[in-house]
């Protein structure tokens, strides 16, 4: 039996499957999917078999056999193994990154260094050697085998004896792959069938053993031995003692981590549904039962009920033994999420997300592996949940970029959930108020086959909020330099005597946006990357986002030593201060990702605006979706147009589907809502349509200007990136890289490169950037060209450690 395998060294030489051996007593073990652990040249490294077979076209002579199979079941199915492929031929990546991407952090091996006694030592007893080698010798002969960084810490002094002897052939240094995060087990006691026929055998003096006997018959079955010994108030050395009676049995039970352990989850019922609901949940179940592949674009205002949709179309998925997953864009929508699906399916919901802990999430991959969850919600990542019956994957807020993942391999959720539901005969249901324009080109004749579903009303035909949009450039002639509008100001003063709750939007943390010396014009600049500074007051530091750097505030400028530096812009920090001033007493919650670093952050801060426990939730672009509360009646977007000045031909889309989002948030139940839009561009057509709430105003104007544009959803886009340290070097490799692809595409019709320039943000970390961009239409192969030019650069990439990143419909041009 011989088994191909793609080894983890991710360079284009490697990237492809090579031929091992299955050796007989591991046969049982090896299966398509399975990590294993495979010699390659000198060492041992960790690999995926995709695939066995009974011969192979190389002699069993020249092959190695698999060392070790490093898990008990095998982590990736079949399908995904081949949806690896998939993900590494679209988004040109190589195939070990693709398949590493599907298995949780917890199972990427750890490569350790171990050594053991040689069989045939080659030192000479009659050499003088000092006695701390025969210490060493004996030390290693007793463990079989030590990790080399252990010995060398137990004999620090004696580095030059272990290397002596390495090199001499007494001691041999093998790789070992360390496979699995632990699974985690916990003491739990097994009670005897009938425990009260042994009270009698327990001495008067042990009443608390007695205490144990009278709980095991009120509540038969095992029980940690930690919970066991808290509810009964003993010491652990009363439980032991039964069991050195031969009573109760103590034993190491693995246990799986729960990150949402010790919480109660309401149980909630079907709700009925409105016409509208009915009428898109009948013809997603229909697709359900029938097992029929269909991508359906629902496209509901916001409070029109897209989740309780969701819910009934799982119920419909689990009813017919199938399994479902959703995805959900940003963290701070799972908690209201989790609430929902938990409430309505139980402990049949795993839940994916970065913010968990490694080893729980790891748990709960698990649980989706043993079976024991049929419905996974989580980010993006969870798209790869290891289901084998999948019916149904659900997609909510659709068009978020964050389903587009920025590091290799960068793959879009989206189109992995398509290919995967192809797989499984499975439904799609991609789900928004303002779905991204490629999707609502794709359900039209011309762009594709996805079907449109609309609801267009909240439920109860609640009203839409009135939008009003205040010009700020008005504010600032009537002597307003506040960074509240006179209008939101009065609304804020409303609410705040009305009881009722606020959500302010800025999509700036810290204090303020860059400080600048107004003497001589100097700005604090990032002295890696090409931007400047933010400010963050309560660190008094000015801090670079994209690389991390910090240092403290500048008191004068150090350019020409003026102390009028100042702090221009706004960020949320100084937004929190300011509403302090302005109404005090005022309680504010500021969710930024500064203030929602540690774990369970946001469910905390949410938590606490849901108990009413603040006056204003305040924050980023995660307080503008998902979030439903009954008491949010003001919605202000503080700098509606700070997105609009991007270098990027979607910015107009993004601060369309930010304000409407946003706007969302206010009167979802009883009480009416009232949005305020502050902005320096009130005749933008993005702003008029979202005042508006109206999607196909916005469409037919932002479609017109793509298709003049030659701009996606018309084409697709490849962004090439190309960085260096040395800035000719770089506009070398990348002129030449543009100038045979252009060769290579000369006879393809429907495909433009251009560029090379320097890239928007032209410095990161000290590395210079260039990009190009290719456009292509039709069936043009322009990913198959943009690989092979890649290729035939290798020797320069290698040579100089030069970086090319290709991105495959990107979504950030930056």
């Amino acid at each position: 039996m011989y088994a191909k395998v793609i080894v983890d060294v991710p360079a284009k030489q490697t990237d492809r499957p090579f031929d091992y051996i299955v050796p007989e007593p591991l046969r049982d073990w090896v299966a398509v999917g399975s990590r294993v652990g495979v010699p390659f040249g000198p060492r041992v490294l960790q690999g995926f078999v995709v695939e066995l077979q009974e011969s192979s076209d190389l002699s069993a002579a020249k092959l190695k056999p698999i060392e070790q199979v490093l898990d008990l079941y095998p982590p990736l199915t079949p399908e995904l193994v081949e949806l690896g492929r998939w993900l590494s031929e679209t988004y040109l990546c190589p195939y070990i990154i693709a398949l590493q991407a599907m298995v949780p952090g917890a199972l990427k091996s750890k490569y350790e260094r171990h050594v053991k006694l040689s069989g045939d030592p080659s030192y000479d007893d009659g050499l003088f050697r000092l006695p701390v080698y025969d210490e060493i010798i004996a030390f290693v002969q007793s463990k079989g085998s030590v990790e080399l960084n252990a010995l060398l810490e137990k004999y620090r002094s004696s580095g030059a004896a272990v290397k002596d002897m390495l090199s001499s052939g007494t001691l041999v240094e093998f790789q070992f792959i360390k496979g699995s995060a632990p699974a985690k087990t916990a003491l739990t006691v097994f009670p005897p069938e009938q425990p009260l026929q042994y009270v009698e055998q327990i001495p008067a003096r042990s009443p608390k053993q007695r205490d144990v006997l009278h709980y095991f018959a009120d509540h038969p079955g095992p029980v940690k031995l930690s919970e066991l010994v808290a509810q009964l108030k003993i010491s652990a050395s009363t439980v032991k003692g039964l069991a050195e009676k031969g009573i109760v049995a103590i034993k190491e039970v693995e246990i799986f981590r729960d990150p949402y352990a010790g919480r109660h989850f309401q149980k909630t019922s079907p709700l009925s549904l409105t016409d509208e609901q009915q009428a898109v949940f009948g013809e997603i179940k229909e697709s359900v039962a029938d097992q029929r592949h269909a991508v359906f674009l629902l496209q509901g205002v916001t409070g029109s009920g897209k989740t309780e949709v969701y819910l009934q179309a799982i119920q419909q998925c689990l009813d017919m033994q199938r399994e479902a997953i959703v995805l959900v864009p940003e963290i701070s929508l799972t908690p209201q999420m989790v609430e929902r699906f938990k409430g309505r399916f139980g402990d049949e919901v795993a839940v994916m997300h970065s913010r968990l802990s490694q080893g729980e999430r790891y748990d709960e991959w698990r649980k989706i592996m043993l079976k024991q969850a049929k419905v996974a919600i989580g980010a993006r990542s969870a798209i790869f949940a290891p289901f084998s019956n999948i019916g149904l994957i659900i997609i909510d807020e659709e068009h978020e970029t964050s389903y587009k993942q920025e590091e290799s391999p960068k793959y879009h959720a989206r189109d992995a959930a398509i290919a995967r539901a192809r797989k499984h005969r499975a439904a799609v249901v991609l789900g928004s108020a303002t779905p991204s324009l490629e999707s609502v080109y794709r359900t039209t004749e011309e762009g594709g086959y996805f079907r449109l579903l609309s609801m267009k009303s909240r439920v109860e035909n609640r009203p839409l909020p009135k939008v009003n949009i205040v010009d700020m450039r008005d504010q600032l002639k009537a002597g307003n330099r506040s960074m509240f509008s006179r209008p939101l100001y009065k609304a804020i003063e409303e609410r705040l005597h009305k009881k009722e709750q606020i959500v302010l939007l800025l999509n700036r943390r810290g204090y303020s946006t860059f400080v600048m010396c107004r003497t001589c014009g100097y700005v604090a600049s990032c002295p890696h990357c090409d931007i400047s500074l933010t400010y963050h007051q309560q660190a008094h530091s000015v801090r670079c986002h994209y690389c991390g750097y910090a240092e403290r505030e500048p008191v004068v400028c150090p350019s020409c030593q003026s102390e009028h530096i100042r702090h221009f812009g706004t960020g949320t920090q100084r937004v929190e201060e300011e509403l302090s001033k302005l109404f005090p007493g005022i309680r504010v919650i500021r969710m930024d990702m500064d203030t929602t670093t540690e774990k369970g952050s946001h469910e905390k801060w949410l938590n606490m605006f849901k108990n009413r426990q603040a006056d204003v939730l305040l924050g980023t672009q995660m307080v503008a979706k998902g979030l439903d509360f009954p008491y949010v009646t003001l919605v202000g977007a503080l700098a509606a147009d700070s997105v609009l000045n991007l270098p990027d031909f979607r910015s107009a889309e993004r601060t369309f589907q930010l304000l409407t989002q946003v706007a969302g948030r206010a009167g979802r139940h009883e009480l009416p809502g009232e949005v305020f839009v502050q902005t320096y561009t009130p005749e933008h057509y993005s702003v008029i349509s979202a005042s508006h709430h109206d999607y196909a105003a916005f469409m037919r104007e932002e479609m017109a200007m793509r298709r003049t544009g030659g701009y996606p959803p018309y084409c697709r886009l490849i962004l090439v990136t190309f960085s260096h340290e040395q800035l000719q070097l770089l506009v070398r490799t990348a002129e030449t890289f543009v100038s045979r692809l252009k060769e290579s595409g000369r006879d393809v019709p429907g495909m433009d490169v251009l560029g090379p320039v320097a890239s928007p943000l032209a410095r990161i970390k000290d590395r210079y950037r260039f990009q190009c961009m290719i456009k292509y239409r039709g069936g043009a192969d322009a990913a198959r060209l943009v690989r092979q030019t890649a290729d035939s650069l290798q020797d320069t990439v290698s040579k100089h450690k030069l970086q090319i990143s290709v991105d495959v419909d990107p979504q950030l041009l930056m």
